[in-house]
């Protein structure tokens, strides 16, 4: 029950950070995010001091796993969640990040994982991969509309414990920063580890056909939208850009079908409860963005996304 107001009127419930009209609460709802969370999973491992600090301090190689669905728990839960649990959540990842180091084994220097670069080099890969996929899977969003997104994200940055102020606000400005950080990018032991685990998780016997024939084909399609100079670096060429877009525009337009209350029942049920505390309206949904070209936006632009390479892509149809 919610609790009265001073006015005598049911107090209104909490929307959370981004609340039921913000762009991340309908687009973090697409079933493309999985897809998306492997993508920003590869391209993460690409920077050797931010993948050292997790393979140090964790058990990703036994617990890959669980590391996965901690991940996709704490943006359910600071997208659907309430204000106070998002807060509370954020303040427990900065805690266990102030308190963890990782060594450089070439010159031996220990250092923060909290390091600023650290974490905005996770940020950002994390949500120019949520975008991209998203966008180029069929998810429409005018250019505006992903400048709103990547805005709305410095919010989630500051959960973390970065200064929003100097997280990338737009499109642009995040493909400046990928521009940017580009020359400290490598594949060294550690992206390779990750790179292994992504391509042949261990499973139960039983469930090894169900590997090569799902998770495979999901691991592959991750990665394949990579940008091109990630596949360079890990030295794995990938499909054509064209053949790539086809595939998630497939794959996008046959994990949609799936009725949204199925998908959704899925634990830990972030959705549902969201719609549970404030009404059914809440329900995400694509169509509830305007998808309209902005006034500013160049000829097309609502149809093509960047990849964090200053590449271009069309989505077919």
């Amino acid at each position: 029950m919610r609790e009265a107001s001073s006015s005598g009127h049911p107090a209104p419930a909490d929307p959370g950070l981004f609340g039921p009209s913000s762009v991340t609460w309908q687009l973090h709802g697409d079933p493309m995010m999985w897809v998306a969370g492997i993508r920003a999973l590869y391209l993460q491992a690409l920077h050797p001091r931010a993948v050292r600090g997790v393979m140090q301090n964790s058990d990703f190689r036994r617990d890959a796993w669980g590391r996965l669905m901690r991940t996709a728990n704490f943006v359910g839960t600071t997208t659907y969640g309430t204000r106070e649990v998002a807060e509370h959540a954020g303040a427990r990842v900065r805690k266990i990040h102030t308190m963890l180091t990782a060594t450089d084994p070439d010159t031996g220097e220990r250092y923060g994982i909290d390091e600023p670069e650290l974490l905005l080099w996770v940020h950002c890969a994390e949500i120019d991969s949520y975008l991209h996929v998203a966008r180029r899977s069929g998810f429409r969003l005018t250019g505006a509309l992903a400048d709103r997104y990547v805005a709305e994200h410095r919010e989630s940055a500051r959960l973390v414990g970065l200064d929003p102020a100097g997280v990338p606000a737009s499109t642009a400005e995040l493909a400046v920063y990928f521009e940017r950080v580009r020359p400290e990018l490598a594949a060294g032991p550690e992206a390779r580890d990750v790179d292994d685990f992504l391509r042949r998780p261990p499973t139960h016997p039983l469930l090894v056909p169900a590997r090569a024939l799902l998770w495979r084909r999901v691991a592959n399609l991750a990665y394949a939208s990579l940008p091109p100079y990630a596949h360079a670096l890990y030295g794995r060429t990938a499909p054509p850009p064209a053949t790539v877009t086809r595939r998630l525009v497939t794959t996008g337009t046959v994990l949609r079908t799936v009725p949204a209350r199925i998908r959704w029942q899925l634990p830990p049920k972030h959705i549902l409860r969201a719609m549970a505390r404030l009404g059914p309206g809440a329900r995400p949904a694509p169509y509830k963005l305007d998808r309209r070209p902005a006034i500013l936006d160049g000829p097309g632009r609502a149809r093509r996304g960047n990849g964090g390479d200053g590449g271009r892509w069309r989505t077919p149809g």
